[in-house]
């Protein structure tokens, strides 16, 4: 008798899980004619309902006539989330509003040279996350003299890297304003530390990291000149300012930095790589890690456009580029 039982029990727990709708309109049928037996057998004596509702049914019949429609009335709008909550569960949501729901957590990481900058910039413009660049943020409190841009200004006039410390302050207090929006990091976290500062303010949902051949990254480096106030990037190659020399939107000049010359660029994608391993290594541990390799940024971005999709609706195709 007992293993029926459970037998029945587990029969019951499928159908919840596999047919919650069918098993919510059972379960108001069901109440219906539990109802419809206490007014058979129950004279005037209180009626308990699943809902939490207790009502007294009248002993004459034209009373327990409009009794009943009463209670039919009440059952229309009360039945369904009593039989809800019986059921355990809320209705299924719809697939594009649950993901909508969840806000995006994404990161970009890569060497100099290696498009990142694009890369993000067109996920920005096609998912509607918001770009949050940490050279950005920088140039931006260093122009405003904010506490954190001066502790900043010191190094890079120094020719040193901004440490941990400096950069982390800034970027934690940039995403505390960004609580509510979907987000890409682009140049942070660099370090380990930096990574472990990130893991207590949110849990990321995607690491993208671009693997770009060593001398295509020294070619594209070499041939890079920046507009240092916007920090807006160009190459003589494939993203050319209409005037040689000049910014396209100020008509300031443009310089090569001296860590895109070709005699430093060695160093640097080194320094990169020993810093990188270790933050690669902790989110390809962590299964969200997604790697793309390739030479040219337009035959990487296909894969990138497809994995965002499975994460967040797009509001632009892929072909917009």
């Amino acid at each position: 008798m007992v293993g029926a039982q459970e037998a029945s029990v587990e029969r019951a727990a499928t159908r919840q899980a596999s047919f919650p709708h069918l098993w919510i309109l059972y379960l108001e049928r069901s109440l219906h004619k539990e109802v419809a037996e206490l007014e058979r057998t129950a004279g005037a004596q209180q009626v308990v309902f699943s809902s939490g509702l207790t009502q007294g049914r009248p002993a004459s019949p034209r009373a327990s006539g409009e009794w009943r429609r009463r209670r039919r009335r009440q059952s229309s709008r009360g039945f369904s989330q009593a039989a809800v909550r019986a059921a355990g569960r809320p209705p299924p949501p719809c697939p594009a509003k649950a993901m909508a729901s969840k806000l995006l957590r994404a990161v970009i990481l890569g060497p100099p040279g290696s498009g990142k900058g694009t890369v993000c910039q067109r996920v920005a413009q096609s998912f509607g996350l918001q770009h949050l660049s940490s050279g950005h943020f920088l140039r931006e409190n260093i122009r405003a003299n904010t506490e954190v841009g001066d502790m900043a200004k010191q190094y890079i006039e120094k020719g040193l890297l901004v440490p941990d410390h400096v950069i982390t302050r800034l970027m934690m207090s940039e995403l505390e304003n960004r609580r509510l929006e979907h987000w890409l990091l682009d140049g942070f976290p660099r370090t380990l530390v930096q990574a472990e500062a990130l893991d207590k303010i949110c849990e990321l949902d995607l690491v993208i990291t671009l693997n770009i051949p060593f001398e295509t990254l020294k070619d594209r480096l070499s041939r890079r000149w920046i507009h240092p106030p916007s920090g807006r990037v160009y190459n003589l190659d494939f993203n050319p300012p209409h005037v040689h020399g000049i910014d396209d939107i100020t008509g300031e000049p443009l310089v090569q930095q001296e860590d895109d010359k070709p005699e430093a660029v060695a160093a640097r994608l080194r320094q990169y790589k020993d810093v990188a391993k270790p933050v690669i290594e902790l989110y390809k541990s962590r299964g969200v890690l997604h790697q793309f390799s390739g030479t040219e940024t337009n035959k990487i971005w296909p894969y990138v456009y497809t994995l965002f999709s499975n994460k967040i609706t797009p509001i632009q195709s892929k072909e917009a580029y």
